[in-house]
C-alpha cells in the first residue's frame, strides 16, 4: 500500500472508531498501520518483531491489539494462513469471502451478498449457527496464472 493509501486507510479507521465511540490507542493503530503497509497476510510474530525493532513488545500485546482490531472489523484474520489483512471497507460488519493466492501470496477480499445469503440459508437449514461466516479460496490468480503460461 502506498504512503497516500495507507495514510487514507488509517485516517478513516480513526474516524470510524470515533464514531463508534471506541479507542484507537497508540500501539492499536500501529499494529493496523504494520498489517496495511505488508501488502500481504502478516502474521502475529511477524507483527511482533517489527514492533520490538522500535522497543520492547510482547506476545499478548499483539494478540490483545489484534483481537480489538478484528471485534471492529478493521483487520480478517485468514484462518488458512493464520495471518491477518487490513479490511478494504470497515465501515460496516459484513460477511467476506478471499481469493488467496498459492503463488504470490496475493489476496483479493470480496463482499457477495450471493454467496453469503446462501451459506446462511444452507447454515439456518441444518440448524448451524455461524458466529464468523469467512469463505477462503484458494488458488491462482491471474497474473500468476499468465506467468505460468509464459514459461
Amino acid at each position: 500500500m502506498d504512503e497516500t493509501t495507507l495514510t487514507h486507510a488509517l485516517s478513516r479507521a480513526e474516524a470510524l472508531c470515533r464514531e463508534r465511540g471506541v479507542r484507537l490507542t497508540k500501539q492499536r493503530r500501529r499494529v493496523l498501520e504494520l498489517v496495511c503497509r505488508a501488502n500481504r497476510p502478516v502474521g502475529a510474530y511477524e507483527l511482533l518483531d517489527q514492533l520490538r525493532d522500535g522497543g520492547s513488545a510482547a506476545p499478548p500485546t499483539v494478540y490483545r491489539a489484534l483481537d480489538w482490531l478484528l471485534a471492529q472489523g478493521l483487520v480478517h484474520k485468514l484462518e488458512t494462513l493464520h495471518a491477518f489483512i487490513g479490511c478494504t471497507h470497515p465501515e460496516h460488519p459484513h460477511a467476506s469471502q478471499f481469493l488467496i493466492c498459492n503463488g504470490c501470496g496475493g489476496v483479493t477480499e470480496l463482499e457477495d451478498q450471493a454467496i453469503a445469503g446462501s451459506l446462511a440459508s444452507v447454515a439456518a437449514e441444518s440448524g448451524f449457527r455461524p458466529s464468523r461466516p469467512v469463505v477462503e479460496v484458494i488458488g491462482t490468480c491471474s497474473d500468476c496464472a499468465q506467468k505460468d503460461g509464459e514459461e
